[in-house]
């Protein structure tokens, strides 16, 4: 019988948790558990992550933390930082050597790592274990907005017929090729077909996939579940390689995966990332692509064909249908500019004389 492959990230992710929850103040254990109820264990390992670094920065910048071990820093030095703390912390952010290993972070990565420290003091503030809170006050860096990468409808052909033939892959690449091009060719169809995620598309089961209705069960960020649907092109590259998967025995505890590596063995995500840097560097002038930028291609897709914003959010999963606006308003701001002569308000034409009324000199 095979695992779930979300319940196994779910306990990696708790071992992962603890590991790092060792290195923590001891009273960090508290905000922990009360977020667990609302949160996704990749969240909060995300957040324990970023709050080691906090800490790591207030035992070597802070001359109170410098005299005590990281693990005994008491809850009531909260209360001590002011927003100049803060200020320094992002400061140090921008640049910080660790273990002999040198950090930058850009303003995106500044900014997540400043919302875990203001979730954090938000919940002490909230509960009345502390009286201050500097980070809802700190000044926030300003973010400047990156452009959307999607492929155009030639590329996206471009890429699949790659996947298919592997004409420009070396001679080494093609005896793989042979044995994964049917089971890459779904992959990426199904990913540029739905949009969904990689994460879930790599925990797909066999199971999952229901071609009376032509739709799959994702399990989505929050640990919800879902169906999206696939066209008949999809279906068409999932069916070949579901004959395919019928013949294979996969390794114990991975029966039931619906993508499996070589090693006959559930398909990893950064296994996923490499196949499709591989596939797009082979290709002429096509844009470097992730398969975020796949999942930003369908979206894009699906917009301009229905312009149905809350269509595209539900569709992608977003929560929060802004996420998805933010994502395609150069596409919004092209159906504004169209829609400025969608509505006449008077017809606009030539009168012509009336009978017998001769003609105006």
């Amino acid at each position: 019988m095979g695992t779930n492959y979300h319940d196994e990230v779910a306990k990696e992710n708790q071992l992962k948790m603890r590991a790092v929850l060792a290195e923590l103040p001891q009273f960090c254990t508290g905000f922990f558990r009360g977020i667990e109820p609302t949160t996704s264990s990749r969240t909060r390992i995300a957040y324990a992550y970023d709050l080691r670094l906090f800490f790591y920065f207030l035992h070597s910048e802070n001359p109170i933390c410098r005299k005590m071990e990281i693990r005994e820093i008491p809850l009531d030095i909260l209360d001590q930082l002011t927003v100049h703390d803060i200020e320094d912390y992002i400061e140090f952010l921008k640049y910080y050597e660790k273990d002999g290993k040198e950090y930058i972070n850009d303003e995106r990565g500044i900014m997540r790592k400043l919302s875990s420290l203001r979730s954090f003091y938000n919940y002490y503030y909230r509960k009345e274990m502390i009286r201050n809170n500097p980070p809802a006050i700190v000044k926030l860096p300003k973010l400047h907005e990156k452009e959307i990468i999607r492929l155009d409808v030639d590329e996206v052909a471009i890429l699949l017929d790659e996947v298919e033939q592997g004409d420009k892959l070396t001679k080494s690449q093609r005896n793989f090729h042979e044995k994964t091009k049917v089971r890459d060719l779904a992959l990426l169809t199904l990913l540029l077909g739905t949009g969904i995620r990689v994460s879930e598309c790599v925990g797909l089961d066999i199971q999952d996939v229901d071609f009376k209705n032509y739709g799959i069960k994702v399990r989505r960020k929050g640990g919800y579940e879902a169906i999206v649907y696939f066209s008949e092109e999809v279906a068409q590259a999932l069916r070949a390689y579901m004959q395919e998967r019928e013949h294979t025995i996969p390794e114990e505890g991975h029966e039931n995966a619906l993508f499996l590596s070589l090693q006959k063995k559930r398909l990893q995500v950064r296994s996923v990332e490499n196949l499709v840097k591989k596939y797009s560097s082979l290709v002429t002038n096509l844009k470097k692509i992730t398969p975020h930028k796949l999942r930003s291609t369908y979206g894009t897709s699906l917009y301009r064909e229905t312009g149905d914003i809350y269509l595209v959010a539900d569709v992608l999963g977003h929560k929060d249908v802004n996420t998805t606006r933010k994502h395609y308003a150069a596409i919004e701001d092209d159906r504004r500019r169209l829609a400025r002569n969608a509505v006449t308000l008077r017809e606009h034409h030539t009168t012509a004389p009336a009978e017998n009324e001769p003609p105006k000199e």
